[in-house]
């Protein structure tokens, strides 16, 4: 999945590339990594196009369709909801920063951009309009 993050990965055939049933596999996979096999690929497509947008001058469209999305609006939504930011928002803020990568070692930079899914998108978002609407009903009077 590494590897080729790009591709589609649903769990009947990680497990039937590692031989098992595909409830034993998203078992041991959660298991073994914390988080379900769809996340962990999220995370690594993710990442992927965090790289590209900080270090390539490809358009943001052509990055969606390179890291494993079919939709630019997929994309754009997930990645926002993810990271807190569009696309376009974290290319102008990382590509103005001033940065000394090159000390850095690429297996670092990997981890250090890596997203945190433990929970998912649409618990995020719950979480968020809870925050919200308990605002909105402890300011009333």
């Amino acid at each position: 999945m590494d590897a080729a993050s790009h591709e589609e990965w649903p769990v009947e055939r990680l497990a039937r590339v590692s031989g098992v049933s595909p409830a034993h596999f998203a078992r041991s996979f959660r298991d073994a990594f914390g988080v379900p096999p769809h996340r962990y690929l999220l995370s690594r497509r993710l990442e992927r196009a965090k790289t590209l947008l900080r270090d390539t001058d490809l358009s943001i469209t052509e990055i969606a369709f390179e890291t494993g999305w079919s939709s630019l609006g997929t994309f754009g939504r997930t990645f926002r909801d993810v990271t807190g930011e569009s696309p376009g928002e974290l290319r102008a803020r990382e590509q103005a920063a001033a940065h000394a990568r090159d000390r850095v070692p690429a297996c670092y930079l990997a981890a250090a951009y890596r997203p945190d899914l433990r929970i998912a998108v649409s618990e995020k978002r719950r979480q968020e309009a809870e925050a919200i609407n308990g605002a909105e009903t402890t300011e009333a009077p």
